[in-house]
C-alpha cells in the first residue's frame, strides 16, 4: 500500500506527508479492532442530560498515533481530542481525532474517519499544511498538502491502493445544491435559524455522515458541508483535502476555519459566496 501511494505526484517532495501516512497505517490496527463488536461500550464525557461518547477505540487509536510520533516527530506539537496536549519547539502541531463519528462507530456505521492534521505555525500566519482522512473499515483514505488532494483505496489482487486527483463539483445554483450536516438540531437555535435558511433554498440535505461529508464533497458528489460547535480536531485535517480539490472552507462569515466552531464548506468560491448570504439571513 505504501508503494501505490507513493505514485501520487502530491507524496514524492512531502516527507511530513509520509509521517501522516504513516500514523494512518498506525491507526488502523486499533480502530477497527473494536468496531462492530458485540457490547462494546462507551463513557459519557458530557454533563448529565447529554451524550458526549467515548469508547476504548478512540482511546487506543490516539495512542498509537501519539506513540508513533514520539518516535518520528518528537519535536513536534500534538494536539487530541483523547488526551492532554503535548507542547513542541518545531512550530510544528499536529492534530488528531482518533475516531471522529464516534456515535457513528458505536452502531456499525462506517462514517467514522481517523483525522491527521498538520498545523503549521513557523510562517507569518498559522496553517493547515496537510491533512489525512482515512477510513479504515472501507480502505478509503482521502489526504491533500497545498494545491493537491487525493483517494485511494485497496483496488487490485494485492491489497495496492492506485491514488486518484480529487475534483469539487460545478454547482454555482444553491436551489441545485446537495447539502450534508452531521446533526439535524445544528447549534445553538439562533444557528438553527441561520441553517434552516440555507437548507430552505438547496435541493437535498443528507445528515449523519461526520467527517465522510467533507471528503465526498472533495471527491466531487456533495456540494456544501454546514457544521456548527465544531473542535479544531474535527476540521483541521479536512481544510487541506478540501482546498486541495479546489473547494472552499471557512467559519460562517469567511473567516479561518482551523480554529473550529461555525464551519462552512462549499465545493467552489461562487457556492461559497451564495451559502453565506443565505446564513447570513
Amino acid at each position: 500500500m505504501q508503494d501505490a501511494r507513493r505514485t501520487a505526484p502530491s507524496d514524492s517532495e512531502d516527507p511530513l506527508l509520509e509521517i501522516a501516512h504513516a500514523l494512518a497505517d498506525a491507526a488502523r490496527g486499533p480502530a477497527l479492532r473494536h468496531f462492530r463488536t458485540a457490547g462494546l461500550g462507551a463513557d459519557n464525557k458530557a454533563a448529565p442530560g447529554a451524550f458526549d461518547p467515548v469508547t476504548i477505540a478512540d482511546r487506543e487509536t490516539e495512542a498509537a498515533m501519539r506513540a508513533a510520533l514520539k518516535l518520528l516527530r518528537p519535536d513536534d506539537g500534538v494536539i487530541g481530542e483523547e488526551a492532554d496536549a503535548t507542547p513542541g519547539s518545531s512550530g510544528l502541531t499536529w492534530v488528531l481525532d482518533p475516531i471522529d463519528g464516534t456515535r457513528a462507530y458505536l452502531i456499525g456505521a462506517p462514517t467514522w474517519g481517523v483525522l491527521i492534521g498538520l498545523r503549521d505555525a513557523t510562517g507569518p500566519a498559522p496553517r493547515a499544511r496537510l491533512g489525512i482522512m482515512d477510513q479504515p473499515w472501507t480502505g478509503d483514505r482521502f489526504w491533500g498538502n497545498g494545491a493537491s488532494a487525493f483517494a485511494a483505496r485497496p483496488d487490485h489482487a494485492d491489497g495496492t491502493q492506485t491514488p486518484r486527483r480529487l475534483a469539487t463539483r460545478a454547482t454555482v445554483d444553491l436551489s441545485q445544491a446537495l447539502l450534508s450536516t452531521t446533526f439535524p438540531e445544528i447549534g445553538s437555535v439562533q444557528e438553527a435559524a441561520r441553517f434552516a435558511e440555507l437548507k430552505s433554498q438547496v435541493r437535498m440535505v443528507r445528515y449523519g455522515l461526520d467527517c465522510t461529508a467533507y471528503a465526498l464533497l472533495a471527491a466531487g458528489h456533495l456540494d456544501l458541508v454546514v457544521e456548527a460547535g465544531l473542535n479544531p480536531y474535527d476540521i483541521l485535517a479536512m481544510i487541506p483535502i478540501i482546498e486541495g480539490a479546489g473547494g472552499v472552507i471557512t467559519d460562517w462569515d469567511g473567516g479561518s476555519a482551523l480554529g473550529g466552531g461555525r464551519v462552512l464548506a462549499s465545493a467552489n468560491p461562487a457556492l461559497h459566496r451564495a451559502a453565506m448570504v443565505a446564513l447570513a439571513r
